[in-house]
């Protein structure tokens, strides 16, 4: 059996992490659980990553790096209208196909907020950096248009809240949304494939 190196460990880790933070948030999810998903002892894990904060920057940090990454290559060649259309098409079948990246990114939301509010600015600082630099890219694909870029990530965020909401594809909440930003339609499922309130992969 072939061992994983530490860099391989951490990268389950952080895969592992995006799927308990996302289901139970920040304050919600214990390091027990990602260790227990990973299949490392508690231990282990704190010889990849000093706390748990710090593997929930790396969960935040990560999904937002992702996204980054996927409208920069569904922009690549493109401009205008193709740019735009071809991005909002990449992020609908990301999340549709790895629902827990949505959820991720909410729950940095909610995480980052409650530390503001509670008066720790120091723990959303490279969350906001990893934000800034996915407003920079997505701003340089879209011509360097400030309005095109405000329009896009709102849009963005809509999206994002709406599907969060459990609204499914085809309500009338989405009428005002170009085809691209349109969610993917779920497939039909039976009672043991689906979960409430969440979209199907």
């Amino acid at each position: 059996m072939v061992r994983m190196s530490a860099e391989q460990r951490r990268e389950s880790v952080i895969r592992a992490a995006i799927v308990e933070f996302a289901r139970a948030g920040y304050h919600g999810t214990s390091t027990e659980a990602i260790a227990r998903r990973v299949g490392v002892s508690q231990p282990y894990l704190f010889r990849l990553f000093p706390n748990k904060q710090a593997i929930f920057l790396a969960a935040a940090e990560r999904c937002l790096a992702d996204t980054r990454r996927l409208f920069e290559e569904a922009s690549d060649g493109l401009e205008g209208e193709a740019a735009v259309h071809a991005m909002g098409r990449a992020y609908q079948r990301l999340i549709a196909d790895d629902p827990e990246k949505l959820m991720m990114q909410m729950q940095t939301y909610v995480a980052v907020a409650a530390a503001e509010a509670a008066g720790d600015h120091e723990f959303g600082r490279t969350l906001r950096a990893a934000w800034e630099a996915l407003w920079d890219s997505s701003h340089l694909a879209l011509g360097a248009d400030v309005n095109e870029t405000t329009t896009f990530l709102a849009y963005g965020m809509l999206v994002n809240t709406l599907l969060s909401m459990g609204f499914p594809a085809g309500h009338r909440v989405w009428s005002g949304f170009y085809d691209s930003a349109q969610p993917v339609a779920a497939p039909t499922a039976g009672p043991a494939d689906s979960e409430p309130g969440r979209p199907l992969p």
